[in-house]
Formats: structure tokens, C-alpha cells, sequence
């Protein structure tokens, strides 16, 4: 199935590319900015029923464009970015289905399970979502946190997997090696998240045109999601078509 995602960049709806991000505070490579701000985004993706989308901030300075985002779908939309067991019910009370968490949980590059413990006891298990982006490194998928500049200790395998299953409702992994550049989703981690995740899983990452969902959906016998980013003509871009991904979902929906 397809999920609608809003990306957040000072205040703006863009989309970028994922390794783009530099640690001296350069604006990352971007492929589009919207002249809509994100509760118009947002009312599309209510109007046309589309549920489990994410609103992602990357950065600081998008706090009043998620509000307005949440406030206009209430309820149809999880939320992401310097999300901590300290702001995470506010979120909660603007709107959000469910909290999404990635740096927060990663200190020193490590998990914390004393942090997990704490943000699930606030939240609880079935509002939260832990987002795994991840880089390749050698034959491993590790773990990015920080807008996606630092690697962590943690791989993205079926022993990972398992131990977060428990503690969350989903999880959302950005490829972050080909988040942006529409040239096709990473099919290795696809297939390696579809034979390890026992949670529901949103891929997102280098989609084209719609034959990249057909080919999660069916790489992964159905059990992974995707976002469409940069390829969507909502967001300026040639590959794939708004109105095809919606008319998809409706007749997947029409098939269970």
C-alpha cells in the first residue's frame, strides 16, 4: 500500500536528498519545494482517505507547519523529528496518530533501552513508531541518526527487528543511500525487512513510478508499505501520478 508522507525542512514542504545533509549546517540537496504549505498537503490526503502517513521535521523551524499539518488531519497523521519521551504527548494532543522517534533513542550511538522503556511507558506501545533509516555499510544496514549523518552500533537485521517488535506499533526505514534520487527503491533491503519484520513496515527511499510499489508489494509478500517522495507530481516531480497511487490503495483495499 501506498503512505502519503509530508517532509518538513525549515518550515517548508520539500523534498530532499536523504545523504545531502552536511555537518557544518549547509542546506541539504533539495529536488522540490512546494508553494503550498503543509495543511494543503495534508487536506488532500484526508479528502482522499489516506491513512498512515508521516510528517517528518528535519531540523528546527518546522514546529508551526507540522501543528498546522496535524490540526488539519487529526488523527490521519504520526509525526517525526527531535521526538523525546518530553514532548511526545504534546504531539499527541496536536493531532498525531502516533509519534515517530529515531535520534532520540540512539545516544553515543548506541540504543537505549532505559529511553524505550521510558517513551513506550508515556506513550504506549500502540502510538509510537521507532524509525530505523539506514545507510549500507560492507553487507550490514546500519542505523543513521542526526538527519542522517551518524551511524550508530545498530544493524538492521531480523535479531533488531525482533527486539523492537515489542515495544512499538510499526516501523519506518528511510534507504537513506537512495532517499531522493528516484532511481529506484534499494530491493536487497526490501527483501531483507520483508522475511525479518513481524510489525507493520513503511519502506521509503528512491521510488520512480508506480511499478516500485508493485514491486514491494510484491518483494515482500505484501507485508512492507511505501512512501513516494520525490517522483510524485505532488511534489513536482514526472514518475508517478497522485491520482494512480490513491486509485491503487482503493482497489487493494477493495481486494482484502
Amino acid at each position: 500500500m501506498f503512505r502519503p508522507c509530508i517532509d518538513l525542512h525549515q518550515g517548508r514542504v520539500k523534498q530532499v536528498v536523504g545523504g545531502s545533509f552536511a555537518d557544518r549546517g549547509e542546506s541539504p540537496t533539495t529536488n522540490f519545494v512546494a508553494d503550498q504549505d503543509a495543511g494543503w498537503f495534508a487536506q488532500r490526503f484526508r479528502d482522499d482517505h489516506l491513512v498512515g502517513g508521516h510528517v517528518i521535521m528535519l531540523g528546527p523551524g518546522n514546529d508551526d507547519a507540522a501543528r498546522l499539518a496535524l490540526a488539519t488531519y487529526p488523527q490521519g497523521l504520526q509525526i517525526g523529528g527531535g521526538i523525546t519521551a518530553d514532548n511526545a504527548t504534546t504531539w499527541l494532543e496536536a493531532g498525531a496518530s502516533h509519534v515517530i522517534v529515531t535520534s532520540w533513542l540512539f545516544p553515543e550511538g548506541v540504543l537505549d533501552g532505559a529511553r524505550l522503556a521510558r517513551l513506550e511507558a508515556t506513550v504506549g506501545r500502540d502510538r509510537l513508531v521507532i524509525d530505523l533509516s539506514c545507510r549500507r555499510r560492507d553487507n550490514d544496514y546500519i542505523v543513521v541518526t542526526d538527519r542522517w549523518r551518524t551511524f550508530t552500533d545498530v544493524r538492521v537485521d531480523r535479531p533488531t527487528l525482533d527486539g523492537l517488535a515489542d515495544h512499538c506499533a510499526e516501523l519506518l526505514v528511510h534507504a537513506v543511500d537512495v532517499e531522493g534520487l528516484t532511481r529506484g527503491i534499494d530491493e536487497e533491503l526490501v527483501q531483507r525487512l520483508a522475511q525479518a519484520v513481524t510489525i507493520p513496515t513503511t519502506y521509503a527511499g528512491g521510488a520512480r513510478s508506480i511499478d516500485d510499489l508493485t514491486l514491494v508489494d510484491r518483494l515482500s509478500d505484501g507485508r512492507l508499505d511505501l512512501t513516494v517522495g520525490s517522483a510524485l507530481d505532488l511534489f513536482g516531480g514526472t514518475g508517478v501520478r497522485y491520482d494512480d497511487l490513491v486509485a491503487y490503495n482503493r482497489r487493494r483495499a477493495a481486494d482484502v
